[in-house]
């Protein structure tokens, strides 16, 4: 039989927000504190990630934590023709405050405050959680730019972003910001039924994953963000069955799979062996699931 309307209805609701917000705005306030030693730089500290996006459930208790660098950035110069590439490296010379010089002095503040609590990841600076506080992850980034067009650095075209390094050495480029304001789009444009059903396949995920009907780790939570993106307005029905069986039939009989888009509109959604993209082949067995978990209930 499918999953009760009552049931989905819960799975719609938020996850913790008062404890995810006064998290956020402790280690906001410790990274924009005046005694930093990068206080004279150009930065930024935003948001991203599930609770950023009020797509949060409460199984998700991680606050993902964004401080980028615009002191210095990262160029992408593909699109460019070899006098644009010419014309670049002469308008720009290279920074001598690096995005590891950054990164050593972000990891250094937030040990100076918090101590043990503070791991170096491979992607991120992990903060654990205690009795007030909920564990946050502090990507530490600089700004990075897809130019499509340059002559000048008052006559450029780029789509901006942001671009950081894992523990082994490769960068890994995204765009939080175009994540986020097309998702708020996509709900005003489906009468505020995207977010729920959003935090509806994420808690459907959890539990295929305690099922053990789906590994974890096969279906994070932007990539099932990126995907129900891509699923047409009025498929968002009115009742939360009718949107996951539109959902779910959608994605098997009438999707186009190798044009799939992630939710910032900059990359493809699916495919294999890139950082920013789902592997085809985990999406289908989280579908193949949600068809299992939706049938068998």
């Amino acid at each position: 039989m499918p999953i009760p309307e009552s049931q989905l209805e819960t799975w719609s609701h938020q996850g913790s927000i008062t404890q995810s917000s006064n998290t956020y705005n402790s280690i906001k306030n410790v990274l924009e504190a005046s005694t930093t030693p990068y206080a004279n730089k150009n930065f930024k500290v935003f948001l991203q990630g599930s609770y950023g996006n009020a797509t949060n459930i409460y199984a998700e208790s991680d606050v993902d934590i964004v401080i980028c660098l615009d002191h210095c950035f990262h160029s992408d110069l593909t699109h460019l023709t070899e006098d644009e590439r010419a014309a670049h490296k002469s308008a720009f010379r290279d920074a001598t405050y690096t995005h590891a010089d950054f990164k050593q002095d972000v990891l250094s503040t937030l040990t100076q405050q918090y101590g043990d609590a503070v791991t170096a990841g491979d992607k991120a600076i992990a903060i654990d959680g205690n009795g007030s506080r909920r564990k946050a992850d502090v990507i530490v980034a600089i700004q990075f730019r897809r130019y499509s067009k340059f002559r000048s650095p008052n006559d450029s075209e780029y789509v901006e972003g942001i671009c950081f390094w894992n523990s082994k050495g490769e960068m890994i480029a995204n765009y939080p910001k175009q994540h986020s304001a097309n998702l708020t789009t996509k709900h005003q444009n489906t009468f505020e039924r995207f977010k729920r059903m959003a935090r509806v396949f994420k808690n459907m995920r959890s539990r295929m994953v305690s099922d053990q009907l789906i590994k974890a780790g096969v279906a994070p939570s932007y990539y099932i963000e990126g995907l129900l993106w891509n699923v047409p307005d009025d498929k968002f029905a009115s009742s939360y069955r009718a949107c996951i069986v539109n959902t779910l039939n959608w994605y098997l009989q009438e999707s186009k799979k190798a044009d799939l888009v992630c939710a910032n509109q900059q990359y493809y959604l699916l495919r294999n062996g890139s950082h920013t993209c789902w592997r085809q082949a985990n999406c289908d067995a989280f579908i193949e699931a949600a068809v299992k978990l939706w049938n068998d209930w």
